[in-house]
């Protein structure tokens, strides 16, 4: 099953994308280009073949250090940086509308081509790169923030709790139902489960028409993620909607937003980390492979508290002049976000894949993390030089052409 948190972000969120005159708020462009790099440690663990191996990172041969890699994403990064990047798009959201309505623009056709760009883009995405694309989810579950976007803050942020409690439930039926259950496979499930593992590593180190097929083959898994986690997204989407409603990125060094930030930092943390510190234990170790789904779904459902953890106490560290430094390097590769994320997956690919090196289960985590860390190092130069030079990435200028559609690009 792959873990929703590695079915990836995207920039549709990227507001300079609808009107070059947008006000960009430095703050929101650095909370992106954060949640960029936890999307990429979330998605090697995939794209290398590591992630969802029995104890730990790199099966038999793993040292020390590769389960302590392994662990330490799945405890802090799995299901965190997809909720962050899905509370961005719904503030964006706003924004764009805002938009619209300055260029006196009617909001939903805009909206619509922009929606229907992203879902090319991701098919495209999924079948030539990586099977756990996010991209067509936001785009399909976009329209529900569109059909939405008249109602009222406070009856909106009713609807995501609601929407969150509903799938609270379930889940929580779902690990009860797991937990009483004995899954111990057998000799006959671990031989079918070594055989299906062996037969995906020989294809993603094959030609570049296996690599095509494994992603199309693992479509069905991916459809199974996307489904367990929509409900998520969804609320995630209307929290940043009304989030951005009431403006509250902005103007965070103001002493009433600085205690809630505060506040909101404190919980997240004392929810969130129990729950990622679970998730871990169930799905690395030490806890048996009877524990895994139901301590991986109460790790998902106490994600949204560390996510916006990690999002309030990056707000008030980018309002001292240390952060403020941070923020100013973080912003550029969120101005450019959706350019990244697929440069990402094309590295990934070169390295992992046919397509490439075909490194596919030949690296232990604490390489292959220490390698990624590195590669976001240089996406945050190269954007910061490209974003000194032009408004918008390659891919954000392509969106943009399609969801102006016809309008001429800005110039730089």
């Amino acid at each position: 099953m792959k873990r929703p948190e590695t079915i990836g972000p995207t920039a549709a969120i990227e507001p300079a994308a609808v009107s070059p005159r947008l006000h960009r708020i430095v703050e929101v462009d650095a909370l992106r280009g954060f949640a960029l790099c936890g999307i990429l440690l979330a998605n090697v663990l995939v794209m290398s073949g590591l992630d969802g191996l029995s104890g730990g990172s790199a099966g038999p041969t793993a040292s020390g250090l590769d389960q302590v890699a392994h662990w330490l994403v799945m405890a802090l990064v799995q299901t965190k940086f997809y909720l962050l990047f899905s509370f961005l798009f719904g503030y964006s959201f706003t924004l764009q509308m805002d938009a619209a309505e300055r260029d006196g623009a009617p909001f939903a056709p805009r909206m619509l081509r922009r929606l229907l760009g992203l879902f090319v883009l991701g098919a495209l995405h999924a079948v030539l790169l990586y099977p756990g694309d996010i991209l067509t989810t936001y785009a399909l579950l976009g329209l529900i923030l569109l059909a939405a976007r008249a109602v009222d803050p406070a009856r909106m942020w009713r609807a995501a709790l609601r929407v969150y409690g509903v799938v609270a439930g379930l889940y929580l039926l779902l690990g009860a139902a797991v937990a009483l259950v004995d899954t111990g496979e057998g000799d006959e499930g671990l031989a079918a489960s070594a055989a299906s593992a062996a037969e995906l590593t020989a294809a993603y180190r094959g030609g570049p028409a296996d690599v095509v097929r494994a992603n199309m083959d693992a479509w069905s898994d991916i459809l199974v993620g996307l489904l367990m986690m929509g409900g998520m997204v969804v609320a995630a989407f209307l929290a940043g909607f009304v989030a951005g409603r009431r403006r509250l990125l902005a103007d965070t060094g103001t002493p009433e937003r600085t205690a809630r930030l505060r506040r909101v930092c404190l919980w997240g943390l004392a929810v969130g980390l129990p729950g990622g510190v679970l998730m871990a234990a169930g799905t690395v170790g030490p806890l048996g492979a009877r524990w895994e789904i139901p301590a991986f779904i109460l790790g998902m459902l106490t994600a949204p508290a560390l996510s916006a953890a990690y999002a309030s106490g990056l707000l008030l560290w980018f309002t001292t002049p240390r952060g403020a430094r941070l923020a100013a390097r973080l912003a550029p590769a969120g101005r450019m976000a959706l350019t990244n994320y697929l440069a990402q997956s094309v590295v990934m690919a070169l390295v992992f894949t046919g397509y490439g090196a075909a490194l596919y289960g030949r690296v232990g985590a604490a390489a292959v993390l220490g390698g990624t860390l590195l590669f976001y190092g240089f996406q945050l130069a190269a954007s910061a030089w490209l974003m000194s030079r032009h408004r918008l990435g390659p891919v954000e200028r392509l969106l943009r052409a399609v969801t102006l559609w016809g309008r001429p690009a800005p110039r730089g």
